[in-house]
């Protein structure tokens, strides 16, 4: 190693590879001082233990496809091959580790699952991936966050090493221990996410168990959070815990001070603009049937 990069461009290379994909930072204009920002950046691979961690928690198993956005030397996808029978592909831009990425994946079995090609990251097309790893500076994250939500279908498990993406809550985070870490504390963040569906809109439905409830749901979705208004035979009824995971929703109807509507716990899965799940109050399990009557959009900003 010859020194721990320092300013802006600090984190920039710490991948599973090699953040050089980002092609000088999507292509922006930069100051004449910065033009090379790698040109004395050390390549500091991925730990294995966090390697790990990463492909334990997107759930990585034979049906995926892995995407790895700024591949470096192939470790993650290599690893995905190897010990879960994934395939894939990695994105980077160094032609140099390209080939040591495809010589290790021949080294070790696995050439005919993973391949690694050298391209600009920000112009990979995503649609095919289940699974999307990234290790990638903050700023280029948010960058990229459009992107996802626009190819990545609901469902897709995204995993990012050391940094998060402001405004979007992971769905699961973990520390690693990493006692040799060249740089920082001797440890490592790893947060998960999994790209919601779209469930904001206007949703009717009727509950049965007694009387026939007649409900509508105004909701609106802020990445995986859902929040809204709710009114049940006329009246209005708090919404709890409105949440997206994939096609998953969940959320808990609960009475206003004073209303007599007792607690409900919503499940189901949300397919075009139909939910099809169960409702649960006092013990009791019903299905539940719901149609959306006007879509609304994603906040991802």
């Amino acid at each position: 190693m010859r020194g721990q990069p320092t300013g802006s461009w600090q984190a920039l290379r710490r991948h599973a590879g090699s953040v050089a994909a980002i092609l000088l930072l999507a292509m922006q204009p930069v100051p004449a001082a910065e033009q090379h920002p790698f040109a004395d950046v050390p390549f500091v691979p991925t730990p294995p233990a966090v390697v790990d961690t990463m492909l334990r928690m997107a759930s990585v198993g034979p049906k995926d496809f892995v995407i790895d956005l700024g591949s470096g030397d192939g470790r993650i996808l290599i690893a995905a091959a190897k010990q879960a029978g994934a395939r894939g592909f990695g994105v980077e831009i160094d032609d140099a580790l390209v080939s040591q990425a495809r010589r290790e994946a021949q080294r070790q079995g696995v050439a005919g699952l993973v391949e690694f090609r050298a391209q600009n990251l920000f112009i990979t097309d995503l649609q095919s991936a289940t699974v999307l790893t990234l290790y990638l500076y903050p700023r280029l994250l948010l960058q990229l966050r459009p992107r996802m939500f626009e190819q990545l279908r609901p469902g897709t498990r995204i995993v990012s090493h050391e940094f998060e993406m402001e405004g979007w809550r992971p769905d699961a985070r973990a520390t690693v221990p990493v006692p040799d870490k060249p740089y920082g504390p001797p440890s490592s963040e790893v947060y998960f996410w999994v790209i919601p569906a779209n469930g904001a809109g206007t949703w009717r439905w009727q509950s049965t168990g007694g009387a026939s409830v007649e409900h509508e749901a105004v909701l609106t979705q802020k990445f995986q959070m859902l929040e809204g208004r709710v009114m049940a035979a006329g009246k209005p009824v708090r919404l709890e815990e409105g949440s997206m995971r994939g096609e998953e929703i969940r959320f808990i109807l609960a009475p206003e001070a004073g209303g007599g509507t007792q607690r409900q716990e919503f499940s189901g899965r949300v397919s075009g603009d139909t939910i099809t799940g169960t409702m649960k109050a006092a013990g009791v399990e019903t299905g539940w049937t719901a149609t959306r009557a006007r879509r609304g959009t994603i906040d991802i900003n």
